[in-house]
């Protein structure tokens, strides 16, 4: 059970760094206030999950997981050229983008570390929904 916990655990902090990262880049290039504050929200709401994860693993005596560099790598470098003659509607495609894989990751670790603790299930559970509910507020920026 501490293994699946600690493995989706890392799972949610990777996920949400990576997302909070796009996030950043993306709001570069953000004019729509509107589209920028809920950017905004959103990479806090990520920021405050990974926190979350990071305890939890602190209290299982582990680390935090960074995401992978060449996923990490590939993400930055296809935002910067879907960017370059961007607008908020394409920022706004690439959020929803990042969701739908962050969706599909994370649903793929709750399934493969059914083991898991009920509070990294929680979380897991958490960051999907939030996830899904920030690719919905971006619909209206497409």
């Amino acid at each position: 059970m501490e293994d699946h916990t600690i493995r989706l655990l890392k799972e949610c902090d990777s996920g949400c760094k990576m997302a909070v990262s796009s996030m950043e880049q993306v709001l570069e290039y953000v004019s729509d206030e509107k589209l920028k504050k809920t950017i905004e929200e959103y990479e806090e709401k990520h920021q405050d999950m990974e926190y979350e994860a990071y305890k939890q693993l602190v209290d299982l005596n582990q680390t935090g997981k960074e995401p992978e560099k060449l996923a990490s790598a590939f993400s930055w470098l296809s935002t910067e050229f879907k960017m370059m003659k961007g607008d908020d509607k394409q920022a706004a495609r690439i959020m929803m983008d990042g969701c739908n894989m962050g969706i599909q990751s994370i649903c793929g670790f709750k399934n493969q570390y059914i083991g898991a603790s009920k509070d990294s299930m929680a979380l897991a559970d958490r960051l999907v929904r939030t996830e899904e509910a920030f690719r919905d507020e971006m619909k209206a920026f497409v």
